[in-house]
């Protein structure tokens, strides 16, 4: 719940000169507040960035006031919605059963998913998270097309606590997720304090396909400088 328009405007104005010697092979996409991906579309017209939804509903239409559907998002040009993030899945209850009938509903319309899995401190403390994450993986990608999705493991004591996961520990866990969804061409982020200064090492990891950035991707500039990460050259 970051930036009104205006001020997704004085975004995009930095961002765009930033990422314009990107890589045909690096894909970014943004997702904004619903109210600022018009702004964001037109400001970032051609310049090669995705637009996702944070969310979207299982339903195409109806009584469900506060939510928004694929078809009004596919509407302003998202092709991306993420599904079962920590904050829904913390602040309003959302069920593994829930998530996976968002990311359905995306599949089907024709948005790509953007799967959030991930496990508490509490969890991880009493040694539960690879059981925690294998339930979401099973249930949250339950009839879903391994290859027309995006997982993204972020641990939820990572996020905002100022701890850190150990880019070998990430690595660790999307390597498991890989072989939990069954697919070795599935796509896996990370995402849990992704900064500047760690983007380097985490894009140097074998099963690391990519982040999602939180924070970080608030200033321009340091959300370009993740975008146009440099992974070492092997000697």
């Amino acid at each position: 719940m970051n930036m009104t328009c205006a001020q997704t405007r004085e975004f995009a104005a930095v961002f765009r000169p930033l990422i314009a010697d990107l890589p045909s092979n690096r894909q970014v996409v943004l997702a904004p507040p619903f109210t600022s991906i018009p702004t964001l579309c037109r400001h970032l017209e051609g310049a090669g960035v995705a637009i996702a939804g944070q969310n979207v509903h299982w339903e195409e239409s109806g009584a469900y006031t506060g939510m928004i559907s694929a078809p009004m998002l596919i509407e302003h040009g998202v092709s991306h919605a993420i599904v079962g993030h920590s904050e829904p899945r913390k602040y309003y209850s959302e069920t593994d059963e829930q998530i996976n009938l968002r990311a359905r509903t995306a599949q089907r319309t024709g948005l790509i998913p953007i799967l959030c899995v991930g496990e508490s401190l509490d969890q991880r403390e009493a040694r539960e998270t690879e059981r925690v994450i294998h339930r979401q993986i099973e249930q949250g990608l339950e009839g879903v097309d391994p290859l027309r999705v995006i997982v993204a493991y972020e641990p939820i004591w990572a996020i905002g606590t100022g701890k850190t996961c150990a880019a070998e520990e990430a690595n660790r866990i999307c390597g498991l997720i890989r072989g939990w969804v069954g697919n070795p061409e599935v796509v896996v982020q990370y995402g849990g304090s992704v900064t500047p200064e760690t983007i380097d090492l985490l894009m140097d990891q074998t099963e690391i396909d990519g982040v999602l950035v939180g924070g970080a991707s608030l200033k321009p500039e340091s959300f370009a400088r993740i975008v146009n990460y440099q992974v070492p050259v092997a000697a």
